[in-house]
């Protein structure tokens, strides 16, 4: 198993190809299912969550090639990928697949359009706490399908094809927006889908469908109206970069002090964050090609952070922030809105010297001097990113173990912290 070894206090100078969207790539994997024509994706993140659901794509019937490495002079570029379900050759989708990733637990959308069933393993808890999956059954069932449950797999039918309703979710969720969205670009008639998550992820996969030939209104807003229409055919579609990848990469400079470059940056797709980094004493310059983050100041002011549903502050950047806020010239105040159980780092950024007191789903992140190198452990993906924050701006060694969290989400880390100037390495243990 491998380890991160980072020595800190190093500033962070250089230029960072900020990678496609995770969160985007994996419902576009995902919509490859809907046609029976090639879908060529491109600025492909090489993640482990990726190449995970390569497999799982691939036990119904969906081929896919990697085309070529994207380049711009650096070897830290996404990769062009065509996967092509010419033939569903499978509509169940194993526990001992889906239970290695909850998203591919989507592909109940895609495989109830297309072929009129699907049998998808329930996807089983989560570290960062409950996602239920009734807004999942909910939705579908208001497009006409008729669900079961039966010894723990999701049992989904509509032989006579989904049917275009009205739906309005009664809280937000992405993921149950991305299903329901998909599986209506296919039905009979028009779906209105209300109070429809509003994260940009879902608008890239809005975009890609109607290049595929489908027709969805109201991109970007919380009412999506949905044509249906009986077929859709190939496209090719650039993924969208990755805005927790952008602030995760903010917050490391603003921790350390430099001058970085994020190339293919968006500022509109985390406007909150960078409002908040403003706040740190962090500046930041936007121009056509990316954001330049920057650091001279020796001080890092107090922060404040609620995290809410798009285009409030995502919860996916709520650890990293508080990471830095360890080193603030104050008290920080963070509060999570939208997981129950995202506080886990807390106790592993206290083993290097922070001072952080939790009451509720409200953190106290009282500033210190100094954060001291320590060995710490990742309990989940975005918990992993503020443990490596951490020891960037601590003194002496830190050691990040269970790093194959941060495998799923971050391409390339140490690389692309290496070429501006962290001193950072992976290393394989013994055990």
């Amino acid at each position: 198993m491998d380890k991160i070894l980072i020595q800190g206090n190093s500033v962070l100078n250089g230029i960072i190809p900020i990678s496609g969207a995770k969160n985007a790539t994996l419902p576009l994997m995902i919509a490859s299912l809907l046609t029976h024509e090639s879908l060529i994706l491109e600025n492909i993140p090489r993640l482990a969550d990726v190449f995970v659901l390569q497999s799982i794509l691939s036990n119904h019937g969906v081929d896919y090639h990697v085309m070529d490495n994207q380049t711009d002079g650096s070897n830290l570029t996404g990769r062009r990928v065509k996967f092509c379900a010419a033939k569903i050759v499978n509509t169940i989708a194993p526990y001992e697949l889906v239970r290695k990733m909850r998203a591919s637990f989507w592909v109940i959308g895609p495989l109830l359009a297309r072929m009129g069933v699907a049998t998808v393993s329930l996807p089983g808890g989560c570290a960062i706490g409950t996602r239920p999956i009734d807004l999942f059954v909910e939705s579908l069932n208001a497009l006409g399908a008729k669900i079961d449950i039966d010894s723990g797999y999701i049992v989904a039918k509509a032989p006579k094809g989904l049917q275009g309703s009205y739906y309005c979710f009664p809280k937000v969720s992405v993921g149950a927006t991305h299903v329901m969205m998909m599986a209506a670009s296919l039905a009979n008639g028009e779906t209105i889908i209300e109070n429809a998550a509003r994260e940009p992820e879902i608008s890239d996969l809005a975009e890609c469908l109607n290049k595929m030939g489908a027709k969805i209104t109201g991109i970007g807003t919380s009412k999506l109206i949905i044509k249906g229409v009986s077929s859709l055919h190939g496209t090719t579609h650039t993924v969208l970069p990755d805005r927790i990848e952008t602030g995760t990469f903010a917050a490391c400079v603003a921790m350390t002090g430099g001058d970085i470059f994020l190339k293919n940056a968006r500022s509109s797709l985390l406007k909150q964050v960078l409002d908040v980094l403003a706040t740190s004493g962090t500046c930041i310059q936007e121009d056509s090609d990316g954001l330049r983050i920057s650091r001279t100041d020796s001080i890092i002011q107090p922060i404040l952070v609620k995290t809410g549903p798009f285009p409030g502050f995502p919860t996916d950047l709520q650890a990293q922030f508080m990471a830095l806020a360890t080193r603030a010239d104050g008290v920080s105040h963070i509060k999570e809105t939208i997981f129950e159980n995202r506080f886990m780092h807390v106790q592993e950024l206290t083993r290097l010297g922070a001072n952080i007191s939790v009451n509720g789903q409200t953190a106290r992140v009282i500033g210190v001097n100094n954060l001291s190198g320590a060995p710490v452990m990742a309990t989940d993906l975005r918990a992993s990113m503020s443990l490596v924050i951490a020891g960037l701006g601590a003194s002496g060694e830190t050691e990040v173990h269970r790093v194959y969290h941060l495998d799923r989400g971050f391409e390339l880390l140490e690389e692309k912290l290496s070429a501006i100037g962290a001193n950072i390495r992976r290393v394989r243990t013994s055990t």
